[in-house]
């Protein structure tokens, strides 16, 4: 299973930041992390986002103003995080967790690419009307 590798970096604290809707993650090795709630919901692991195989990602849109409610621990080698949009089918392991941390601006950048070549916006308000084929966005968790 994800995460349980012997060489997977564990967070040795896990802190949510309710006012700054950040997710901090540090680790032994000195290590620190802090993810947005928007950054952590757009790269949801959950299937109904990422799909079942390559090419079927939905794209996440106006998630900017998503927080995250709870989070909750899976076993010894995830969380779930419970997000104010209602999504709560990402589980998050150790390696997912920590690979969101180390590549955190170049995924970011992307991400922003990727919503301008679509037209998209990261805030609710400016969300077109749903497409024919579902796209992730403001309704949709």
């Amino acid at each position: 299973m994800a995460g349980l590798d012997h060489n997977t970096p564990i967070p040795s604290e896990i802190k949510l930041h309710q006012k700054s809707n950040l997710l901090e993650l540090a680790y032994e090795n000195g290590e620190r992390f802090e993810l947005s709630c928007e950054f952590l919901r757009v790269f949801t692991p959950s299937a109904e986002a990422r799909g079942h195989g390559p090419g079927q990602e939905t794209l996440q849109i106006g998630k900017r103003d998503v927080r995250i409610e709870r989070i909750e621990q899976v076993g010894n080698y995830a969380i779930k995080p419970v997000f104010s949009d209602g999504h709560d089918s990402g589980i998050y392991s150790w390696d997912m967790l920590y690979n969101l941390g180390t590549h955190q601006a170049e995924l970011w950048q992307t991400y922003l690419e990727r919503l301008a070549a679509e037209g998209a916006s990261r805030d609710p308000a400016e969300c077109p009307p749903a497409p024919a084929k579902p796209h992730g966005g403001c309704g949709s968790h």
